[in-house]
């Protein structure tokens, strides 16, 4: 008697159980903290719906990151690691001076505007007065070549006698993040207080001119 034959779906074999992407489910598990931590802050960011969102084990979280500080330093480096690197994409030397400058002051804003959970990030990390940055060799590093990119430019424009000399490149840098900083970081009480448009793409267009046009202005040589 002949046995019967196994339908070919039984005798198939089973397709092997594919490893979780180590690297992918770390950077899954960065964005949803992000995301969390720029909402909640770090005390208020919950490991628990971190783990929920990424459909995985809390765990799983502490595997890849030994703590919920290391996690929170890890979001911040992360976060950084976007502006920095499209600041790479800048060539602000192959620039003239003026054009580098409003070149500067046009690309800060309109990422910092494309970026509000950057800025609350960043505001959370400077209630804990920096500590996390400060313990970050990496996120120090982050800051060399556009510190750089901006002496480069000063330097070129000193030479050819359109930049005053005597301007650091971390002043500048600083001045000019302060001023796209509070465009997104203060909107909301600025425009309640004054009732003052800052959300409008009218308002932000001129915004965005103004901040050029001042940073140019602060140091071209008269």
């Amino acid at each position: 008697m002949a046995l019967a034959k196994k339908p070919a779906s039984a005798n198939a074999k089973k397709p092997p159980i594919r490893r979780r992407d180590r690297e992918r489910t770390r950077q899954e598990i960065l964005e949803i903290a992000f995301a969390e931590f720029a909402e909640n802050g770090l005390f208020g960011g919950n490991t628990d719906a971190i783990a929920a969102r990424a459909n995985i084990t809390k765990r799983l979280i502490f595997y890849y990151f030994n703590s919920k500080e290391e996690l929170f330093t890890a979001v911040l480096e992360m976060a950084y690691a976007k502006m920095r690197l499209a600041e790479e994409d800048l060539h602000l030397e192959t620039l003239e001076p003026e054009a580098a400058i409003r070149r500067l002051a046009e690309f800060t804003f309109d990422f910092d505007q494309a970026n509000p959970e950057y800025i609350r990030l960043v505001t959370i990390e400077n209630i804990h007065r920096g500590r996390h940055v400060s313990a970050s060799e990496r996120l120090k590093e982050m800051t060399r070549p556009i510190i750089n990119q901006i002496a480069a430019v000063l330097r070129k424009g000193v030479r050819s006698g359109a930049i005053r000399p005597g301007i650091d490149p971390n002043e500048l840098h600083m001045t000019l993040n302060a001023l796209c900083f509070f465009s997104v970081a203060n909107r909301h009480t600025f425009e309640a207080q004054f009732g003052w448009d800052m959300s409008s793409p009218k308002a932000k267009a001129q915004r965005r001119r103004e901040i050029a046009d001042l940073l140019w202005r602060h140091v071209r040589k008269e």
